[in-house]
């Protein structure tokens, strides 16, 4: 891969680690595709799917922000490949596990793997960039987004019609991405060389604004962050079970609208990193939540072919938040970006995986269509974004 020259933006690099991204979460979201067929299989209720979800999204949060203020200290290039051996590790345990137990152990090592991956990840797009931070967030997060979305679908035709066994043909992807983050890291430590040759590594960068204003900034932005992934959350976990409930279609249609809500995702996070370093974050991050508040607000009361139209939409306008958001924290604290990275990418995990285990027993409690009638509420809290300071004037 080419050496990283000053103000330029090394899209090989980005284009690796948004395969890369791809093929790590594809693997990851094989998980919340099988509930279905895990919760016939093992007699399990809605309160059990959550805390599947759960486990996995507390291992891949809480140890992300320790990866990244590790990293930015001391920068480890080939962690990125050994946090692929975990989540092929975790992956190869999914698929012999017998037993309600050791599918926890399964998803609880994926998500350790998952906390190596992001934090560095993060730090490999910025220092790729070349100044363009939003489409470098843009293109490693789409990645990750294209591949949550082809994850249901690969379910949807190789492990539901051949068992839980069948998890195990996904090594093949996460021995290929081993690979590329192998590559990915010899130019991480060519860079870092370089770097130190340079002088660059011991130059601080300036926060653009004082403390208080700073801590009121990512108050907003963790409001955010609780907004948009707990609303994600329910249409992940619950959105095949609510089709299946409400319009009885079968568990591979659901999970093929699942896949149109995905793939939706993916798109709108490209075309969020190109709005972002163009007009601002701010207004990515108001536009994208609040936008999204009339369609979700409508899902619950919609026929089948609205209903699928509207997530689609709804995909395509909350996708940029996480991107626009993430590059907008790391502007606040410019010399902390894999700490920052981590403690937001944790957030993203951790927060889906409380709202999967809540929703999944208020599913319990009630039924699956109440839920969306609740959850959709939630990108009405998007509003807020109009309180937070705009980085472009200040820097």
């Amino acid at each position: 891969m080419p050496a990283a020259a000053a103000g330029s933006t090394v899209y090989p690099v980005l284009f690796a680690i948004s395969l890369a991204h791809l093929l790590n979460d594809m693997i990851q979201s094989v998980v919340p595709a099988i509930y279905p067929m895990l919760k016939e299989n093992y007699a399990l209720t809605f309160g059990q799917i959550g805390l599947i979800t759960l486990v996995y999204q507390m291992t891949s949060s809480i140890f992300q922000p320790f990866v990244g203020l590790y990293a930015d200290r001391h920068p480890r290039p080939y962690s990125l490949a050994f946090g692929m051996c975990l989540t092929l590790s975790g992956l190869l345990t999914l698929a012999v596990s017998w037993n309600y137990g050791l599918i926890l152990i399964a998803v609880g090592i994926i998500g350790c793997g998952s906390s190596i991956f992001h934090p560095e990840s993060s730090r490999v797009a910025q220092m790729a960039s070349g100044g363009r931070k939003s489409l470098a967030q843009s293109i490693f997060q789409v990645g990750g987004n294209g591949g949550s979305a082809i994850g249901p679908l690969l379910a949807a035709i190789i492990v539901i019609p051949h068992g839980q066994g069948a998890v195990g043909w996904f090594a093949v992807a996460a021995f290929v991405a081993f690979a590329v983050l192998a590559g990915v890291g010899r130019w991480y430590s060519r860079t870092l060389m370089q770097r130190r040759c340079e002088g660059f590594e011991n130059v601080a960068a300036a926060a653009p604004f004082p403390a208080s204003v700073v801590r009121r900034a990512m108050t907003i932005l963790v409001v955010m962050i609780f907004s948009k992934y707990f609303f994600i959350s329910s249409m992940t976990s619950y959105f095949t079970f609510f089709l299946i409930d409400k319009f009885g279609v079968s568990v591979q249609q659901s999970q093929i609208c699942l896949f149109a809500f995905l793939a939706a995702l993916a798109a709108g996070t490209l075309a969020g990193g190109f709005l972002g370093d163009r007009y601002g974050r701010k207004y990515v991050i108001l536009f994208s939540i609040f936008g999204a508040a009339p369609f979700a607000l409508a899902l619950p009361y919609l026929n089948f072919g609205w209903t699928v139209a509207f997530s689609v939409v709804i995909g395509l306008v909350i996708a940029s938040a996480f991107s626009a958001i993430l590059v907008y924290a790391t502007d606040l604290k410019p010399d902390k970006v894999g700490m920052v990275s981590g403690v937001f990418f944790g957030l993203m995990f951790g927060l889906g995986g409380i709202a999967s285990a809540f929703f999944g027993w208020l599913a319990d409690h009630t039924s699956v269509e109440f839920i969306f009638h609740v959850s959709t509420l939630l990108p009405l809290l998007g509003i807020i974004a109009i309180w937070l300071p705009d980085t472009r004037k200040a820097s």
